[in-house]
């Protein structure tokens, strides 16, 4: 039996999360349910496609990823299962699996359309809640082994929605990126690899603010900030036991430049 691993912007206080996995275990009472997390801020597509992404590589092989941060649920944008050389994902067509193309190797691609695999193939679906009736249903049917050509056809990978981030640069003096995730923390985690990192000296400047590269955060004073390199892969800039967003007021998406040197004041 695979396992599901659940992630979703549901939150825990309403009772959705229970019901797509009563949904599940109506059909597949002996899989394995794990939930990579439920605390994706409403809507937030770039939240869910970086804790997918970040989250899918330490799951087994085989894992089925249902994700549910859908805020075009009921309109026109499809409904999808795709299958991964490691494991398939189950939800809507709007970039949250995005990610994992750049971890996985994407087989096939297929839109939800037989109703043989929803909730109650003789009921309508509910127009906001495609996570009960129609992705935890069609995951639940692919934990029991049904094909994922035989829940509808067939759709090109290169025709799947993409979040794609823009890439970052690096030169003799400057890194330049954005912050493509800020975590429960306030840790800043850019798009910039921790390979990067031979680019730092002993520290860097954030306009005039220096930022000390280190190797953990305790190795400067509470509230200080420094950067160093993330448990996804990616730089980070933290405080100590303090939020760095708060601290430098960035917001997700914006853009980053860091300088190895203070620059000069003009004249």
């Amino acid at each position: 039996m695979r396992f599901i691993a659940l992630l979703t912007d549901f939150g825990l206080r309403d009772g959705y999360v229970g019901m797509m996995k009563a949904a599940i275990a109506t059909i597949a009472p002996a899989a394995h349910c794990i939930d990579l997390t439920h605390d994706i801020p409403p809507q937030d597509l770039w939240a869910g496609r970086f804790c997918l992404l970040n989250g899918a590589p330490y799951f087994p092989v085989g894992t089925i990823f249902l994700g549910v941060v859908d805020p075009g649920v009921g309109s026109q944008r499809r409904g999808v299962a795709i299958q991964f050389k490691e494991g398939f994902f189950v939800g809507p067509d709007n970039g949250l699996a995005s990610g994992l193309w750049d971890i996985f190797e994407a087989i096939a691609a297929v839109t939800l359309e037989n109703t043989k695999y929803w909730r109650d193939q003789n009921r309508k679906p509910s127009q906001t809640f495609h996570g009960r009736d129609i992705f935890a249903p069609v995951a639940a049917h692919l934990a029991q082994g049904v094909p994922i050509c035989a829940l509808g056809s067939s759709v090109a990978i290169a025709d799947l929605v993409q979040l794609k981030l823009p890439p970052h640069t690096l030169t003799q003096d400057q890194l330049r990126g954005v912050i493509q995730h800020i975590d429960h923390f306030g840790n800043l985690i850019t798009n910039i690899p921790n390979h990067a990192a031979s680019h730092l000296g002993a520290k860097v400047f954030y306009g005039d603010r220096p930022i000390a590269h280190v190797t953990t955060y305790s190795d400067v004073q509470i509230n200080h900030l420094c950067i160093l390199e993330g448990s996804h892969g990616w730089l980070e800039i933290s405080a100590n036991q303090n939020s760095a967003q708060q601290k430098l007021n960035i917001t997700r998406g914006e853009s980053i430049t860091l300088n190895r040197h203070k620059k000069k004041e003009q004249p």
